[in-house]
């Protein structure tokens, strides 16, 4: 796959990548989409990899010469519902699923290698507990995972939002694992209730390697969710995100994200609109 450096279409020099699992379509329909709005890079969804027909899906991935900013894995335990469902199912947290959930990463650390992106992202759960043997569970099996993605030459990101800025840099700091690293999602940090984004930038910029470009209004209502908006239209500010990142002096991709709404495409689309625009 070509690297990232022959992207055209960049926003203060950085690539733009779309979200595949924001399209809700097959891997052939992500490619029509992609080539409606003038974006090569992807960053791939495994899970479906994962479901009864994941070798066909596969399949059509290895059909398209796409560039990967990066892979996402999600697990089939996780429940959304609402903040207190995903707080017990989130990640490789829940001890009962971390058989399978291993078995997954590892998987997909595979798979991720193979298809030519330099990073693995996925949520590790509601990782806020800082002491304790929850907590030591927790490293310990990231470490094991960071393991194995150093070794395939790639990075683990964690992706902000189920805990605060500081919290996550904590445990970077103890872990001090040169495999992982930090997926920023702005607007996961207003959906959980976990603090200002833009500052949190300065907090986890050493270990940024993959930006998710999304954007929420956070819920005025203590232990439910915000809600997510479409890019521009919410409480993250794309003037002072990106003065941000530059002056951390962020390289990676930003990757469109939209997870909510009846026309995502449409959303997408305006999100590349208002970032090219500036």
């Amino acid at each position: 796959m070509n690297e990232l450096k022959t992207q055209s279409e960049t926003v203060c020099g950085w690539p733009l990548a779309v979200c595949s699992w924001s399209l809700r379509c097959d891997p052939d329909g992500v490619a029509r989409a992609l080539s409606e709005l003038d974006i090569r890079l992807v960053n791939l969804a495994l899970k479906p990899a994962f479901a009864e027909n994941g070798a066909d899906y596969l399949a059509a991935v290895r059909r398209h010469a796409w560039t990967l900013s990066a892979a996402t894995i999600g697990f089939f335990h996780e429940d959304y519902t609402s903040l207190k469902s995903i707080r017990a199912t989130g990640g490789i947290v829940p001890d009962a699923h971390w058989p399978r959930s291993r078995e997954m990463v590892l998987r997909a650390i595979d798979l991720t290698v193979e298809l030519g992106a330099p990073f693995l992202t996925l949520h590790a759960g509601f990782i806020e507990e800082e002491d304790g043997t929850a907590a030591q569970r927790v490293r310990d099996r990231l470490t094991l995972l960071a393991d194995a993605a150093g070794e395939h030459g790639i990075g683990l990101l964690l992706e902000t939002g189920q805990e605060r800025a500081d919290s996550l840099r904590h445990l970077l700091e103890t872990l001090r694992h040169p495999a992982l690293g930090v997926n920023f999602d702005p607007a996961n940090m207003i959906l959980y209730g976990k603090g200002n984004p833009v500052q949190a930038i300065d907090t986890l910029a050493p270990w940024i390697r993959h930006i998710h470009v999304k954007d929420a209004l956070a819920s005025r209502q203590p232990g439910q969710w915000g809600t997510e908006v479409p890019w521009g239209d919410g409480e993250v500010g794309q003037q002072d995100f990106l003065q941000a990142m530059q002056k951390v002096g962020y390289t990676g991709a930003l990757a469109i994200e939209r997870e909510a709404g009846d026309d995502r495409q449409r959303d997408i689309r305006l999100a590349v609109e208002r970032l090219r625009g500036g």
